[in-house]
């Protein structure tokens, strides 16, 4: 199931928003996109580290058709001014890869109270998926791709602790929302299919990168990692393999859950991806999506 970038063809005409494109995986996923001939848009909180990015991938891809977008996700009001943004200026939306994401230790939270990690990389999505699918085209080519983790493998949903207030792993949190974002995108392409749409709704995982993610840790483990990445690590560029292939690959039902097939899933080719049994709880994925329509005050399919 190898996944070879080099037999994807032209995809002149085709619309595609990435968020988190300025940097890391989004970043290498957006080259890639504009490099079959995608529009990309980039949706990005800082619109400064936006147009740096998109001088850069313009250097390397002089065809580039980039639109840069400000998206905070971590707060909704700004999520649902993109949203407007796109449905004013684009007539179609055909890929959505919820890319962006946020890993911290430090217990922050947005505007609204709500654990900082959770609202960026659960909520802000939910919410942006659902004011943009209407946008996609009713056809198997459209694809939602959600970024979970390995981080997701332990962890679980603290529905009566949402913000890890009494959880003492700070790293349980940020595993809870990517588990989050793997069931979303499950309970996503089983409604899909009961109301007969054929956009496809998947999560990938990245395997392990240096994305970006790791700047709140201690400057020891900081540079413990940054001295044994190499050895243990995805490039970014291989990284975002799974987002591209769960994007463009004609193979692909709906549901499933791709990464790399390297030892314990670091790196290596592109396949299914191992999850954890606690993830194939649909009763656990309904009640999740029910608390998100709460917290969005968005009903959803």
């Amino acid at each position: 199931m190898d996944f070879k970038l080099k037999n994807i063809p032209s995809q002149k005409g085709r619309i595609a928003v990435v968020t988190g494109a300025n940097n890391g995986i989004g970043f290498e996923t957006t080259k890639a996109l504009a490099n079959y001939g995608f529009k990309v848009i980039m949706a990005c909180r800082s619109k400064v580290k936006a147009e740096k990015a998109k001088v850069e991938i313009l250097n390397t891809v002089p065809t580039a058709d980039l639109d840069i977008l400000q998206l905070d996700l971590s707060d909704l009001d700004s999520v649902r001014v993109f949203a407007q943004n796109c449905k004013d200026n684009y007539v179609k939306l055909d890929v959505l890869i919820n890319n962006a994401g946020v890993l911290i230790y430090s217990g922050k939270k947005n505007g609204a109270g709500i654990e900082l990690q959770f609202a960026t990389n659960h909520l802000g999505h939910f919410l942006l998926t659902n004011l943009l699918i209407d946008l996609m085209p009713d056809d198997t080519a459209s694809r939602i791709v959600a970024l979970s983790s390995l981080a997701h493998k332990s962890a679980k949903i603290h529905f009566d602790d949402l913000n890890g207030e009494n959880i003492d792993d700070a790293e349980a949190v940020y595993g809870q929302s990517k588990l989050a974002n793997l069931m979303f995108a499950d309970e996503l392409n089983r409604r899909l299919k009961k109301t007969g749409k054929k956009i496809i709704a998947l999560a990938v995982h990245p395997g392990g990168s240096d994305s970006g993610l790791f700047d709140e840790m201690s400057r020891v483990k900081y540079y413990t990692f940054k001295m044994l990445s190499p050895f243990i690590l995805n490039s970014n560029t291989s990284a975002a393999k799974p987002s591209l292939f769960a994007a463009l690959s004609p193979n692909v039902q709906g549901g499933e859950y791709f990464g790399p097939q390297g030892f314990n899933e670091f790196k290596g080719k592109v396949g299914f991806a191992k999850r954890s049994e606690y993830s194939r709880r649909e009763d656990v994925a309904q009640k999740l999506w029910q608390l998100s329509e709460e917290m969005t005050e968005q009903s959803f399919l």
